[in-house]
């Protein structure tokens, strides 16, 4: 038996020992009095009775045993040419005395605090100085129009906000106060105190008897003490991305998250405490949340905090220069920012100009990453390339390559066994497990390994239905795939990107699979697009690479030509439009569901989430050039 195998099997035949073990690595004030209570809640309760403090975990700890002076974070702003490294001892010194002024306007345990801000390290602070106090902290992406700030606000309630006079993105600022200012407006819920960073870009104008300037909260705070907690206390809520109407609260407790994330540093991505860890996402999302700010300090890592774009800031070699700057030993992202960086430099070019000796390895999730861009990455970085998968849910991996446990052999397309905690299957429409290799519903017996959602917040029964009442036992993911001989996870599309042609369910993210392995196309996309006789046909997006000149109906030929050949005919693919970008979410993922309510003409909302809505317009424009979107 394999180290993995022994590990994961006894994570999921005793899992009181395995996590008790696990949360050896956290300081307790008090120690819980059950490690699992699996009656507790809906999908149990994990250290119920335990006591501790997680910003005390991220941050004091590590001063009182000599790593003060090491860097917690390095600051690397591409699109104000900024960079700054702070210690574990300046950054307490500072989420101390933001937690002081906090307190001072009226935050105490429990109370909820928004964090609407862009990636700058007075962010980390705001949370940290949150967690500090036992409020509870929930960072809505930085730009988020109003109303969906608003209808945060509303479900939330929080006693204060904290925000930033700007964004900045490479082509423009984005002034965050009159979005804060109409968000409020348009709320029900007034928060009675808002703290603002004035950046130098832009000055906000300020409320009189509300707002108050952040260098004048600071120097006006005492420092604060921690605040203990129980280990089932919340520690943040985190809305949904893309959600419409009411939104939905992800709620994570403060002792499982910690344990689970603590543990998951060094056996997922395999780090030691000291060493540079970088997550390229946004802490306006959960791997922000995870794997920028609660996972790197609570394992004494150094983290980079990035405020620029993997392309456009200035080039697509940016990533390469954090990565040899900042010494980073292990790197994550998602595959759409490798895409979109392979599209602008297909042979690697730019790389040769860094020393990335130091990168052992580079993990990828939040968008299924297909063969071409992992087998792209691997060649030109010539390091292991590691897909994982989890979701907002769940905090951290469901599957992956755990490479401080076991490396696996990486499978292209998949994203590794079940991770360690987590029992894994795939379902029939009855509930029924399918035989390997066959596709299913990928669901997770409960219960649930610590640091996973604990609920939605104030919706117990919305929470039942979205996710424990189609499979009873299960936590079901939302997503569709098989898992092979060898236990591989191949997680191919979500379950309502299934389509069915004349009665064949065929997975979009097979399609897409083979698209992305023509060698003139980027990154692409299919979706579902209505027809009469057969239900459903798939109809492909291609972005093409950077200097790709030959006629775009021969690439499209070439490219119906190899689905048939590797899908076959039942996919009945014989439609795909060249495009010049795909519509994405801020957080990297491609909005299907909406390109195909243009393909089929119907309406649709644009949502909060995405990233350029001029995208749809060229999208439109595209699909109706070959008679859809009429």
């Amino acid at each position: 038996m394999t180290r993995y195998a022994a590990t994961h099997r006894l994570s999921i035949e005793n899992p009181v020992e395995f996590w008790a073990q696990a949360a050896e690595g956290i300081d307790w004030e008090e120690r819980w009095n059950q490690v699992l209570d699996a009656a507790d809640g809906l999908t149990g309760r994990w250290f119920a009775g335990g006591r501790l403090n997680t910003c005390y975990n991220a941050l004091d700890r590590h001063v009182e045993r000599g790593r003060g002076e090491q860097a917690a974070i390095i600051y690397d702003s591409a699109v104000t040419d900024t960079k700054r490294t702070i210690t574990y001892a300046q950054l307490l010194d500072e989420v101390t005395h933001f937690a002081g002024a906090l307190a001072a306007n009226g935050v105490a345990k429990g109370d909820r605090v928004i964090v609407y801000m862009p990636m700058i390290p007075e962010a980390v602070v705001a949370v940290l100085a949150c967690a500090r106090l036992g409020a509870v902290h929930s960072v809505v992406f930085g730009g988020f129009a109003a109303n969906e700030l608003a209808t945060r606000i509303d479900d939330a309630k929080p006693t204060l906000i904290v925000s930033a006079s700007c964004g900045i993105e490479p082509s423009r600022l984005v002034e965050y106060k009159p979005l804060l200012d109409e968000a409020i407006d348009l709320s029900r819920h007034k928060p009675s105190r808002c703290i603002l960073l004035q950046r130098p870009q832009v000055e906000a104008p300020m409320h009189a008897g509300r707002d108050i300037d952040w260098n004048d909260a600071m120097a006006a705070a005492k420092p604060h003490a921690c605040v203990t907690v129980e280990a089932t206390d919340p520690l943040y809520l985190l809305y949904t991305s893309g959600t419409t109407g009411q939104p939905k609260g992800i709620v994570r407790d403060n002792g499982g998250h910690a344990v689970a994330l603590h543990w998951s540093m060094k056996n997922i991505y395999g780090v030691e405490p000291g060493e540079v860890y970088w997550a390229a996402s946004d802490i306006g999302w959960v791997v922000g949340h995870s794997y920028i700010i609660y996972g790197p300090l609570l394992h004494g890592n150094t983290t980079v905090l990035y405020e620029g774009k993997p392309v456009g800031t200035p080039d697509a070699g940016a990533f390469w220069r954090v990565a040899a700057e900042h010494k980073v030993a292990a790197m994550f992202t998602a595959p759409t920012a490798f895409r979109a960086i392979k599209q602008q430099d297909p042979s690697g070019e730019l790389i040769k100009d860094y020393d990335l000796s130091g990168l052992r390895t580079l993990f990828l999730a939040g968008e299924r990453c297909d063969p071409d861009t992992l087998h792209w990455a691997e060649d030109k970085l010539g390091i292991p390339v590691i897909d994982h998968w989890w979701q907002t849910e769940t905090g951290w991996s469901i599957a992956a390559n755990c490479v401080g446990i076991e490396r696996l052999p990486v499978k292209a397309g998949s994203v590794g066994p079940a991770a360690p905690g987590w029992d894994v299957r795939t379902l029939d429409v009855n509930g029924n497990d399918v035989g390997p290799g066959e596709v299913g519903a990928i669901a997770c017996k409960l219960p649930l390994p610590p640091g996973t959602l604990a609920g939605l917040w104030q919706a117990e029964d919305r929470f039942r239905d979205a996710y424990l009442t189609t499979f009873p036992g299960y936590y079901e993911t939302g997503d569709a795939g098989f898992v092979d001989a060898d236990g591989y996870i191949n997680v191919m599309s979500r379950t309502d990107d299934v389509i069915n042609v004349a009665g064949h369910r065929l997975s979009t993210g097979a399609i897409e699979e083979v698209l992305a392995s023509h060698s003139d196309v980027a990154e692409c996309a299919v979706v579902g697009a209505a027809d009469h006789l057969k239900g459903q046909l798939p109809l492909g997006f291609l972005v093409l690479k950077a200097g790709v000149e030959r006629d775009s109906s021969d690439i499209v030929g070439e490219a119906v030509h190899l689905v048939r050949e590797q899908v076959g005919p039942v996919a009945a693919f014989k439609n795909a439009v060249i495009v010049p970008r795909l519509p994405k979410t801020r957080s990297g993922k491609i909005l299907r569901g909406t390109m195909r309510k243009i393909a089929d003409s119907e309406d649709y909302t644009v949502p909060a989430t995405i990233e350029d809505p001029v995208v749809l317009g060229e999208i439109q424009d595209a699909l109706g050039s070959i008679g859809y979107a009429k």
